[in-house]
């Protein structure tokens, strides 16, 4: 017995609802930066359109494939990178905690909170309980340079 074309358009429209539907919740437990989102919106745009204007099944996977695409491309150019450098407006000071040696991380005591930091300058180290200004942000990484040091 043939499947016939309504009854292929109603559960390909329900295939894409529920992926959609997955997608988006899936975005609520996992991080995904938007990603699944943006998949699970495309999917369910797809699924609208897929009674209508969409009757093949490839041209439904191009739609969705080239909509998540464009989606995710616009998010993450509205969205600001996670791991961007910022800039500190006013180099502000803080305290080493403890050492942070050549190369390496340390802590530093910056506005009453322990932060891992690293010198601005890979080859110097800077002794525990030393000034130490705030020169930019590196995610959740402080780079500092030493109050005697003479980098600009």
């Amino acid at each position: 017995m043939p499947i016939s074309t309504a009854m292929w358009l109603s559960s390909s429209t329900l295939i894409w609802l529920l992926v959609g539907a997955g997608l988006c919740l899936m975005e609520l437990f996992l991080p995904t930066a938007f990603v699944a989102l943006m998949m699970g919106i495309s999917a369910l745009v797809v699924a609208l359109l897929s009674p209508v204007i969409l009757v093949k099944l490839w041209l439904q996977l191009v739609v969705w494939i080239l909509l998540s695409v464009l989606l995710i491309w616009l998010c993450r150019r509205l969205m600001t990178p996670v791991g961007s450098k910022s800039k500190i407006q006013d180099a502000t000071t803080a305290e080493t905690l403890t050492e942070i040696p050549v190369g390496k991380a340390g802590r530093v005591l910056y506005e009453g909170n322990s932060w891992r930091a690293q010198c601005y300058d890979e080859h110097l180290a800077i002794a525990p309980h030393q000034k130490v200004y705030v020169v930019r942000r590196e995610g959740t990484t402080l780079i500092v340079m030493p109050e005697y040091s003479s980098v600009q």
